[in-house]
Order: structure tokens, then C-alpha cells, then sequence
């Protein structure tokens, strides 16, 4: 039972150090430190005896010396807007495929869509020496990050600008891409045509709302104000938004949904409607392309691979002018962006 106890004693909270190695293989300190850093100096038998050591006690280097030395801890932080969306996994593995490229190790959290959440997760990264932060940004003022960027931080914003912050920025083109969706829809007969988006305090939900505002004025096409709805994705809204513009006196014959959580509801609340209704929606979706669904793709991989890119070109030294990088979007007709309009 005392063996046992003593094998449990240490179980949580206390990490063997070199010290411990060194009594246990018999050695001094600075044998260790050498073994642990590689360096010459320790014959055969003693190395093998310390690495037994290491082995058996479990023991790991604690790097902060090391970071206090060289001043750089080779960790970056992502700031998420929401881990669940599934936009953002293949946009997350990019940013970390290239920092294991460059031996860095990614941290990253969730935002919740929250500024203050925000702000206090990127400056929590900060506190723990990331030596630089990819953003995507849930607030418009990004000035508690200047001291930060002063002290070395090297910072990119994705998928968003950062606001009243002049950094280096990768963007898709959301206003590009959401006119050639609704364009897409006017070509194909559409004069009544419905927008769902987010919230307009977003960068990309009003980009893409001023999209389809343009997309309209080319075409010499009115837009009723009955017919644009901004705010909240909660599917009790989405589908509210829906159900009224398709009831109206004169309902739209086609609605553009301004992303993929948007769109999910509207194509569970066109499931019900006995009419066809055209949809085309901004983000490709999971079984979009089993559906028929049309969208404006963008490549999240392609944005989170250049931030990243431009990240590590910061940390090794490049010091241009902030620039704004936009990706280019794709529209990949699948059906139900081309169903003509139909008579109520």
C-alpha cells in the first residue's frame, strides 16, 4: 500500500523536472540539461541511463527558458468566430498545416460571435506569448490589440477587416460573389428576388447585402424593402423570413441566402412550400451538391493557407504596408439557382 501511495502521491499538478531525472539516473544536473538539449559531451551508457530516466518519470522539457532566450515561443493563436460552423474547419486545418510547416504550434478558441469574448480570448493568447494572432474578427474596434502589435505580435484578420486597426487582412469577395449569385437569378427570369442575411454590423453579411443591392440596380430591377432581411441566423428567424416573403400579395420567385446557416433553414422551409422557389446561396453546405443546392463558393482553406502564409512572412521579418487580400468566389450551378419563375 506504500508503494502504491507513493506511485499516486504526485499523480496531478506536479511535473517531474530534471532534478528528479538526476537522482534517478545517478547524474548531475548539467548531464541532463545536455542530454535534453542534444548537445555533446555524455558518453553512451550515461545518455541511455538518463533517457531511461525521462522515460519512466515522464517527464518534459518546459520551454520556457528557452522562450525567454530566444523570444520567440513558436505558438500562433486563431481566433474563431464559432467552432461549430463547419465554414471554419478547413479554414482552422489550413492555418495549422502551414504552422506545423514552419514548427510552430496553432492555439486557437472561439469568439461565440462576441466582441468582448473576442477581445478577451485574443489577449489571453497574447498574455501566453503567441508570437502572432490570426483574427476573425466579432467586434469593429480592434484597437486593444496596438500594444500587443508593438510588442511583436505579428497580426492577420480572415474572412473580416479588422476595424480602426490598419493590419493585413485576407478577405473573400463577398460583394463580388453574392452580385453574380443574384445575377445568376435575374438571367434566369427572376424579378422578385428575396435576400436573407446576417447581421448588417457584419462586414461580410453587409457586403454581400450591397451585392445584391448592386446585382438589382443593374438590372434596372426595384427592390421592396419586404423583401431584404438582415439579422439574426436562428432558424426561427431565417424561417419566419422566408414563410413571409413567399405569403406576400406578390411573393418572390427566388431568395439568395447570405451563408450556409442561412441557407440550411431556408431549404428546410422551402421543403414545405408547394410552389418551386429558386434559391442560390453564398458558402457551400454538407450534401449541397446531392440537393441540387446553387452557391457562391468560396475556398476557406485557400483564405486561412494565405493568412497563415502572410503571418509567417510577418514573423520572418517582412515589414511592407498592411495589405488586403480578396480571393475570388465561384458560382457552381447545381438546379435550383436556374428553376424558372412560376405564376402564383
Amino acid at each position: 500500500m506504500a508503494d502504491i501511495a507513493r506511485r499516486t502521491e504526485h499523480r496531478y499538478g506536479n511535473r517531474p523536472t530534471m532534478k528528479d531525472v538526476a537522482a534517478r539516473a545517478g547524474v548531475g544536473l548539467k548531464t541532463v540539461s545536455r542530454v535534453v538539449n542534444g548537445e555533446a559531451g555524455v558518453t553512451p551508457d550515461t545518455e541511455r541511463r538518463v533517457q531511461e530516466a525521462i522515460e519512466i518519470l515522464g517527464f518534459r522539457r518546459n520551454d520556457s527558458a528557452r522562450v525567454l532566450r530566444k523570444g520567440r515561443t513558436a505558438t500562433v493563436g486563431l481566433v474563431l468566430e464559432d467552432l461549430a460552423d463547419p465554414f471554419y474547419g478547413p479554414l482552422s486545418r489550413a492555418v495549422e498545416e502551414v504552422a506545423r510547416a514552419h514548427g510552430a504550434l496553432l492555439i486557437n478558441g472561439s469568439s461565440a460571435e462576441d466582441p468582448d469574448r473576442e477581445q478577451e480570448l485574443a489577449l489571453a493568447l497574447c498574455a501566453r506569448r503567441v508570437d502572432g494572432l490570426i483574427v476573425i474578427p466579432a467586434g469593429d474596434d480592434h484597437r486593444y490589440l496596438e500594444p500587443e502589435i508593438r510588442a511583436g505580435v505579428a497580426t492577420v484578420f480572415v474572412d473580416r477587416p479588422a476595424g480602426r486597426l490598419d493590419v493585413d487582412a485576407v478577405l473573400s469577395d463577398s460583394f463580388g460573389g453574392a452580385r453574380d449569385g443574384v445575377a445568376h437569378l435575374i438571367a434566369h427570369g427572376h424579378r422578385r428576388i428575396g435576400f436573407i442575411g446576417d447581421r448588417p454590423r457584419i462586414h461580410t453579411a453587409s457586403e454581400r447585402l450591397r451585392g445584391y443591392r448592386s446585382a438589382m440596380e443593374d438590372a434596372g430591377l426595384p427592390v421592396d424593402e419586404a423583401w431584404v432581411s438582415p439579422g439574426s441566423t436562428e432558424p426561427e428567424r431565417v424561417a419566419a423570413a422566408v414563410r413571409g416573403m413567399l405569403a406576400a400579395a406578390e411573393p418572390v420567385t427566388a431568395l439568395f441566402a447570405g451563408n450556409n446557416r442561412v441557407m440550411v433553414t431556408v431549404v428546410r422551409t422551402l421543403a414545405g412550400h408547394p410552389r418551386p422557389v429558386a434559391l442560390v446561396g453564398f458558402d457551400d453546405m454538407e450534401l449541397a451538391d446531392l440537393l441540387g443546392i446553387t452557391v457562391i463558393a468560396q475556398d476557406a482553406a485557400a483564405l486561412g493557407r494565405t493568412a497563415a502564409e502572410r503571418l509567417f512572412r510577418r514573423l520572418d521579418g517582412v515589414e511592407d504596408a498592411p495589405e488586403r487580400v480578396v480571393l475570388g468566389t465561384t458560382l457552381v450551378a447545381r438546379g435550383s439557382g436556374e428553376i424558372p419563375p412560376t405564376a402564383r
